[in-house]
């Protein structure tokens, strides 16, 4: 039986919105930090397996075996991975790769892993059947930084393969060998400074099964996540800041792949509930050290006026047609001149939001948030850095939920201009975010609340 190597994978994953893999790697090889240093290139195949029914993919695995080398000296790679699928581009994930002697799963190297509790008797192992493949071209370096960690720099350009259909595949993974997640954060923002990245939270795996299912360009709505009375508070924003940011990034990868008008339009909710949640969190002095995000307003300006085209083509305008045609011929041709003037400049539109994703600044303000939602909590709180017990969560969402519903009341009362009810309406939105994304938390402690007996105090957390 093969040796197996290390059972954890850190990896910080990224998008690349331009897709010509020459021009790709000869971007990154400018960067400072692969100066003089020999890249290592090669074509990976890999064929992913499960069973007819997903059940690895529901339990968060997968099994692979993968192919290198030449066709005349083939080698075979088998690996298993483990864990949760995640709303960052930073990943930490159970892993077991082990040399296999040809093309075919070989049960004997699973034993020794995490899979046995899975499958203690070997029946799903052999309802296992290939489920997609990935074919892609890597070229890599292999780093070592300041402190010492080393690092591995992959850029990946092939395509997934799912019966008959396929998809591109332009990807930049960092894996941590050796050290801290600092070193993987501090390459990537070395590399954004000439390579445009967005944060992708995919593996190669997931875009196979999304491909199968005809999901991979569907638009990523919000999931807000699993919460529990337990957790501190500094956990609780990192949880619902990571998956509101998770909900624009991941649109944002699918825009250039998609003209469906709602994949625009969710990365825009996906950033107003982000910026709702800052919002909520910005008396915490965990969130003061937010990094800036003014290198984005370009982007967020071309999505507005590509989300306004897109409302006026396909909501507004439609409603008119009839009445203003009314089965006149000239204005029959007016009405068609319109749209078609109308879909033109939506096109450059477009086309200017694909730009203002290539823009290495804007991909920069990406790395340094995920880093920053990361780091969240890691050098404690000024509670727990005096030795006492962190915020609690479920005490401090019941009274900032409620300052928001005052000072909503509050705005409410001031007019009724224009402007006053768009501060409304906003308003308005941010409460509903921010009640969606803690309602866990809140019908946790609620039911606690109940069960103690304190049915006055429980009935305050009725937020929906």
């Amino acid at each position: 039986m093969s040796k197996l190597h290390s059972p954890t994978e850190t990896e910080l994953k990224f998008a690349l919105p331009a897709v010509d893999g020459l021009a790709l790697e000869q971007l990154v090889v400018q960067a400072a930090a692969l100066a003089r240093r020999k890249p290592v290139r090669g074509r990976l195949h890999n064929v992913y397996y499960d069973t007819l029914d997903q059940l690895l993919y529901q339990n968060n695995m997968s099994l692979r075996i993968r192919q290198t080398g030449s066709s005349a000296s083939p080698q075979w790679v088998q690996t298993l991975k483990m864990g949760a699928h995640h709303s960052s581009a930073l990943s930490h994930r159970a892993e077991w790769e082990t040399a296999v002697p040809g093309a075919d799963l070989v049960f004997e190297e699973l034993t020794p892993t995490r899979w046995m509790d899975f499958d203690p008797t070997g029946d799903v192992f052999r309802s296992l059947e290939p489920r997609c493949e990935t074919t892609f071209d890597r070229v890599s370096w292999r780093l070592k930084a300041r402190d010492q960690s080393i690092v591995e720099l992959s850029l990946d350009v092939g395509q997934v393969v799912v019966g008959g259909l396929s998809s591109p595949i332009s990807e930049l993974e960092i894996e941590l060998l050796e050290g801290t997640p600092d070193a993987l954060f501090s390459l990537a923002r070395r590399i954004a400074r000439l390579v445009p990245l967005l944060p992708l939270s995919m593996s190669k795996s997931q875009r196979g099964y999304l491909l199968a299912q005809g999901g991979l360009h569907a638009p990523v709505r919000a999931l807000p996540p699993r919460l529990v009375q337990s957790m501190p508070l500094v956990e609780v924003a990192r949880l619902v800041l990571q998956e509101m940011f998770h909900h624009f990034t991941a649109n944002l990868v699918t825009i250039k792949a998609s003209e469906d008008p709602e994949v625009l339009h969710q990365a825009r909710v996906g950033w107003r509930r982000f910026k709702s949640a800052i919002r909520l969190f910005k008396r915490q002095e965990f969130v003061g050290d937010i990094p800036a995000r003014t290198s984005l307003q370009p982007l967020l300006a071309a999505l507005a006026t590509m989300r306004d085209m897109d409302v006026a083509a396909w909501e507004t305008l439609p409603m008119f047609a009839n009445a203003y045609t009314a089965g006149d011929s000239v204005r029959e041709q007016h009405w068609q001149h319109m749209t078609h003037e109308l879909a033109n400049m939506a096109h450059a539109q477009r086309q200017l939001v694909c730009a203002a994703l290539e823009d290495p600044e804007a991909g920069s303000t990406l790395i340094a948030l995920t880093e920053w939602m990361e780091k969240l909590g890691q050098q404690g709180t000024p509670e727990t850095r005096k030795g006492k017990k962190p915020v609690s969560a479920s005490a401090w969402i019941r009274q900032r939920v409620s300052n928001m519903q005052e000072q909503l009341a509050q705005e409410a009362a001031g007019g009724d201009d224009p402007e006053a009810l768009h501060r409304i309406r906003i308003r308005s939105k941010e409460l509903r975010y921010c009640i969606e994304a803690l309602r866990d938390a809140a019908q946790a402690t609620r039911r606690a609340l109940g069960t103690s007996g304190d049915q006055a105090a429980a009935d305050d957390w009725r937020l929906s």
